[in-house]
Parts: C-alpha cells; structure tokens; sequence
C-alpha cells in the first residue's frame, strides 16, 4: 500500500484568456480555471499507483475557496480525499511562503510515502515549489520524473533533462515532480464526478496550520510583483507589389533597415 500527498493548483484555462492590448494586461473575467496541466499529471500517476498497490490519495491545493473546484476535479479523476488551504492572510504568497504553507499542510497530515507535484505551474512557470517544499520538510527530491517505479521503500525515476535520460534510485518518502510525458490524465466518467461530491473534503486556515502573518502572504514572500504585463507585438504590415525582379531588391533593402539582416 502506498500513501500519496498530490498537490494540486488552479490555473485559468490558458487557451480561453485574451490580450487587453490598451492596457497590454490578461483579460480574466469569464474565463474558466482548472488544475494545472502537470499537476493533473501528478493526480494521474498518484492514482495508478493507488490502484495497483493499494492506499490513498490525498490531493491538496492552496487559493481561496473558488480553488474548491480543482479539488473536486482531482477527486472526480480518483483521489480519495481532498484539503483546502484557503486564507485571507494568503493573498500575495509567493513560490516560498507557498511551499511553508503547504509543508505546514504535510507536516499535519503527517503519514504518507511520497508527495507528487507538476514540475511547474501553468500561470508562472517559476518550477520552485516543489523544491522548496522539499528542503523545508527536509525531503529529498526528485525532478522531471517521466517514469516512476515503487518497490517498497525505494523509488526508481526516469527524467527528462532535454539532452539526455537519466535514471535514479532515492528512498521514501520524498517529493517528486512529474512533466507531462508521464502519462496521460484521465477524463472523469459522469459516475466519478457525481462520486466525487460525497468524498471527504477539508479546510485548513492559516490558524488550523499553526502560521502567523509573518510566514504568510505578502510578509512571508520573498518576491514582490510589482506589476504583470503581455508582451504585444504589432505587424508593421509593409505590402511590396510588383514583379518578383523589382520586390525582391525591396525587400533586401526593407530587412537590412529593420535589422533583419546585415549587409556584407
């Protein structure tokens, strides 16, 4: 039997947000938000295993209360239990105070093998969550698992590292992030999802953790975002007409203006 933490973030459905190109800021409003998709990978792969060798599941997310619904997603794909870590005082947390406030989390849960997670979060990209949770629960780590294997007390990892695939050993428990070659999330069935309702779902504030204000939010970061932007490139929509012989000088000389090229 083995007993598997998944952490779980809820990302907006990045295919449906749109560009204010005026204020070069995301338009949110109306669009829908999910689990993370490498965190719906680590749901996947924390299922198998329960499946094939028995225990539990228990997926944790931390966001205001809205974050909910990815909890019950995670359930409806198979996760037996579900924990919310929901507070004002969470507002502004950066990658650091995230991972106190979800090492706070394992801390309380206290019995488990292993804890998965996405290599990185859709909304960021920042890929510091999981290693940070890791050093402060004094875990060793894992990263850009594509395959996992468990016998025992050992784990045995295949990882991704873009030139090469590299194989290693650790011991449980300990924190492993997972890219999305790992597998391939499951579609909840309608039955799942009705099911998913009536499994245990807890909420943890800053005060059930045991974290004062220091540790948490806008104090407990490292990281101040000052502002968030879109990068909006413009076409400078330059139309040359004419025979092939004519354009093509026009064109030479149009790049060799912009940059684009250089001149010999």
């Amino acid at each position: 039997m083995v007993k598997v933490i998944v952490l779980v973030k809820q990302v907006y459905q990045s295919a449906d947000l749109k560009i204010d190109r005026a204020t070069k800021s995301l338009v949110t409003q109306g669009v829908a938000r999910v689990i993370s998709e490498t965190d719906k990978n680590a749901v996947e792969e924390a299922v198998k295993m329960r499946e094939k060798m028995g225990g539990k599941v228990t997926a944790i997310s931390m966001g205001p209360p809205e974050a909910k619904e990815a909890l019950r997603e995670a359930l409806a794909m198979g996760a037996d239990e579900a924990c919310l870590l929901t507070d004002p005082s969470f507002q502004g947390t950066d990658a650091h105070a995230t991972a106190n406030v979800l090492a706070a989390a394992v801390t309380k849960i206290v019995d488990y093998d292993l804890i998965l997670c996405g290599t990185y979060s859709e909304d960021l990209f920042a890929f510091q969550v999981g290693a940070r949770l890791a050093e402060i629960c004094n875990l060793p780590q894992i990263t850009y698992a594509t395959r996992i294997t468990l016998e025992g007390s050992k784990v045995t990892v295949e990882r991704d590292l873009e030139n090469e695939r590299q194989i290693v050993e650790g011991k449980l428990p300990c924190v492993i992030s997972v890219t999305r070659e790992i597998n391939e999330p499951r579609l909840p069935t309608l039955m799942a999802i009705m099911a998913a309702s009536k499994k245990p779902t807890n909420t943890w504030t800053a005060g059930d953790l045991g974290l004062d204000k220091e540790e948490v939010g806008f104090n407990g970061s490292l990281v101040e975002v000052l502002r968030s932007t879109v990068s909006v490139g413009e076409r400078k929509r330059v139309m040359l007409q004419g025979e092939v012989t004519e354009v093509a000088p026009q064109l030479v000389k149009a790049l060799l203006q912009e940059g684009v090229l250089k001149a010999s």
